[in-house]
């Protein structure tokens, strides 16, 4: 450890500083060359008290220090130097501290497991098809999630329930999340629901129902043909989910107003009265996500035990994860994305040319040719270079209706 001001001096130079500088003057150093009082002076010189005792030759006798009592100095014992305690206290006050610090590293693993445990996962979620009818996996070590907000009817007192029933819900939210190799940022990139899509064995409709005809894995495989990338894992979270986060967090503050969970969720999914519609919900829900993420990754949670705890539980309660996402898989990204910041983390809608209505319905017509880029920066997990590039389609701004 460094002391504050002298550079590269320690802790320990110090120490070793202040006790030599504490150290008795040797006794009886003022004290030479004085005579009694009162005497006369003696003609004959002293000898000094640390010159050697010789003999007539000049040889040196006794032991060569002090005046040959004994072969003592002759210059008093020297004070007993008092044992300095703060160094006994401050090794405790640092063993305290590094006890406090390995219990409550010691509890958020023990409360992540527990956490990871409750995390339900949905069997089958990915689609089991020959590696030949996939897309490519990512460059590297990049990772691709799809991340679903389900859009079953909702009330105030409704129990989360990630399941899937034939017909049930719709996927009301869909977005591809790009992680890097070097887990440095995160890309979020919403696909609006009502794209006009090719679902397989059902032919053309929009993408939500993917969802209700054939669960996750038909809504992954349809997300994959469209897109030729490979979803690695997925996650599920229904609208009763947005609302427990927010509550666990202590409300999220969203321009400049602080909201209750109920709020928050009567904020994401209102669309009627948004001058773009379901454009501007997409929005709505990024910077939505956007200040969660920020509150929750803030010291009044993280430093919260109490809430951390809460934040903990309720993730556990409302998440749904493919069954090959393990335990070990959710620590080990836990553990690398551990320094990702809120404004490390990017949100941009996928590129389309408009709305129009086919078959009586409103849809979203995606922009295949301004979109490719897109897909092929994740692929090949060239985010950075890409975004940088001005080609890729606006991020998320600070001011959303």
């Amino acid at each position: 450890m460094e002391t504050g001001g002298d550079g590269g001096r320690s802790l320990t130079d110090a120490v070793r500083d202040t006790s030599a500088s504490e150290v008795p003057a040797r006794a009886g150093t003022q004290d030479r060359g004085r005579r009694d009082e009162g005497a006369a002076a003696d003609p004959t010189p002293r000898p000094r008290p640390d010159t050697p005792d010789t003999d007539a030759d000049g040889a040196v006798v006794g032991n060569g220090v002090g005046n040959g009592d004994g072969g003592k100095t002759g210059r008093g014992a020297p004070a007993k130097r008092r044992r300095r305690r703060w160094p006994l206290v401050l090794a405790g006050v640092t063993a305290a501290l590094l006890g406090l610090v390995l219990a409550g590293a010691g509890w958020l693993w023990w409360k992540t497991e527990q956490t990871f445990d409750s995390v339900d996962r949905i069997p089958d979620a990915l689609p089991d098809l020959p590696e030949e009818e996939q897309p490519a996996p990512s460059a590297g070590d990049a990772q691709i999630y799809l991340l679903i907000g389900l859009d079953a009817e909702w009330e105030p007192d409704a129990e989360p329930g990630p399941a899937w029933q034939a017909g049930a819900a719709r996927s009301d939210t869909m977005m591809l999340m790009h992680i890097p190799g070097d887990r440095s940022s995160a890309t979020l990139v919403s696909i609006p629901r009502d794209t006009w899509v090719e679902i397989p064995g059902h032919g053309e409709a929009k993408l939500n129902a993917a969802y209700s005809w054939g669960g996750t894995p038909l809504l992954v495989q349809t997300v994959q043909d469209y897109t030729d990338l490979r979803i690695d894992h997925l996650a599920v979270l229904d609208w009763s989910g947005f609302r427990e986060l927010t509550d666990a967090v202590g409300g999220v503050t969203i321009d400049g107003e602080r909201m209750t969970g109920e709020q928050a969720l009567a904020y994401v999914r209102e669309r009627r009265n948004l001058p773009e519609g379901d454009f501007d919900r997409t929005r709505r829900q990024q910077h939505f996500l956007r200040s969660l993420l920020a509150q929750t990754l803030s010291g009044g949670t993280m430093t919260d035990m109490g809430r951390l705890n809460g934040l903990m539980e309720t993730v556990g309660e409302v998440v749904s994860v493919d069954d090959r996402l393990s335990n070990g898989d959710l620590r080990t990204l836990a553990w690398e994305l551990r320094s990702l910041r809120s404004s490390e983390v990017n949100f941009m809608n996928a590129p389309v040319i408009g709305t129009d209505t086919v078959q009586g319905q409103s849809v979203v017509l995606l922009d295949w040719e301004a979109a490719a880029p897109l897909w092929d920066a994740m692929r090949d997990d060239t985010m950075d270079e890409f975004l940088a590039s001005g080609d890729a389609p606006p991020l998320l701004g600070e001011a959303v209706r």
